[in-house]
């Protein structure tokens, strides 16, 4: 065989054998390249949190915190000055209205009085003999009215030394619980010592204020949840009186409500924490805080349709310590992204990894 051909021979098989090897290589680049596409984009879709819109109820509360109060409360103190003679209570005990309390010496007040119904035995006398004889013409009428005008000057002394006499005694305004006691038997008292506190603690007062946002909801007979320091049980009072301007300092409302305490355990002065239930919405839109995004024309919540993520606008309305209500932009079984807002984008393919 010529050389020449011999080259062109060899060099034809080295093609053959090349091209062989390559077209294997090809085929097999172009499944993997596929395989890989496919792999990645799985790979590409970021795992989220998620939730699930379902109606649900909503009490709309307002939270704030409170001061107990007494229903009444007196200090009580003497209108007159002198010496205590007689103590007729027991500190902590309870006490009826008009209940006799404390006695101030009326020795002279009562020498008074009965020099004036003496006085007075006297003048009666007098004024019955007077009318007889008027009523016979004996005397003029004029000489009886003085004799009836002196009579009734003796009634109304009387009638002052009585009252005088009224004031030396403290008697209890209304029914309640009496405090401890400042003063003993035998102690001088004037009009400005405080003998003792009487506080009427069945039903007690729960004083608060709401912002200013909440006044036009608030009503009469509005429930009212609160606790005490030291004591986890709740108790439920209502509402019974609303101030009638809004504090132009705190820009809030203050509010009293009434709660029977018939047990007594809740002691005036008490720190209360207050929930007050302004009315429930019976299907209302919660999701969790996180999900939602703020942004300048408003706030958004990213859905999940078809794998991929939605922007979405809504507007909010009662807020709660985990929550929000949406009031609009959203439907029932919506599915809401919870977790991982900043790194999602429109479209980006999500999985959901868990529901909350």
């Amino acid at each position: 065989m010529p050389k020449r051909n011999k080259t062109i021979l060899i060099t034809s098989v080295v093609i053959v054998i090349l091209i062989l090897l390559i077209l294997p290589k090809i085929n097999f680049s172009d499944d993997d390249s596929n395989t890989g596409t496919a792999q990645a984009n799985i790979s590409a879709a970021l795992p989220v949190k998620a939730h699930i819109v379902k109606p649900e109820a909503l009490a709309n509360n307002v939270l704030t915190s409170g001061t107990v109060l007494a229903n009444e409360e007196v200090n009580l103190m003497s209108e007159v000055a002198g010496k205590i003679t007689k103590i007729a209570f027991k500190e902590g005990s309870s006490v009826k209205e008009g209940e006799l309390l404390v006695k101030i010496n009326d020795a002279e007040l009562q020498a008074e009085l009965a020099r004036a119904k003496y006085r007075l035995e006297l003048i009666a006398d007098r004024e019955f003999r007077q009318r007889t004889l008027l009523e016979k013409e004996a005397i003029s009428q004029e000489d009886y009215d003085v004799s009836l005008n002196e009579l009734n000057v003796a009634k109304a002394e009387i009638q002052l030394i009585q009252a005088k006499i009224d004031e030396t005694e403290i008697r209890a305004p209304f029914s309640g619980v009496i405090g401890l006691k400042n003063v003993s038997e035998g102690s001088y008292v004037t009009t400005s010592t405080v003998i003792a506190s009487l506080q009427n603690i069945n039903p007690v007062k729960i004083d608060f204020s709401i912002p200013e946002k909440y006044a036009g909801m608030v009503k009469f007979g509005d429930k009212v949840q609160f606790k005490v320091e030291g004591d986890n049980q709740i108790y439920t009072g209502s509402v019974y009186a609303v101030e009638p301007k809004i504090d132009p300092v705190t820009r809030t409302l203050k509010i009293r409500a009434l709660y029977q305490n018939t047990e007594r355990k809740i002691i005036p002065g008490s720190f209360a924490d207050v929930k007050l239930i302004l009315n429930e919405i019976k299907d209302a839109f919660l999701i969790p805080t996180q999900a939602i995004v703020p942004e300048l024309k408003g706030q958004k919540v990213i859905l999940l349709k078809d794998g991929k993520a939605y922007p979405q606008q809504v507007e909010t309305g009662i807020r709660t310590d985990t929550r929000v209500q949406i009031t609009s932009g959203i439907s029932e079984n919506d599915t809401v992204i919870t977790s991982g807002i900043l790194q999602i984008k429109p479209g980006m393919p999500l999985s959901v990894s868990e529901f909350n």
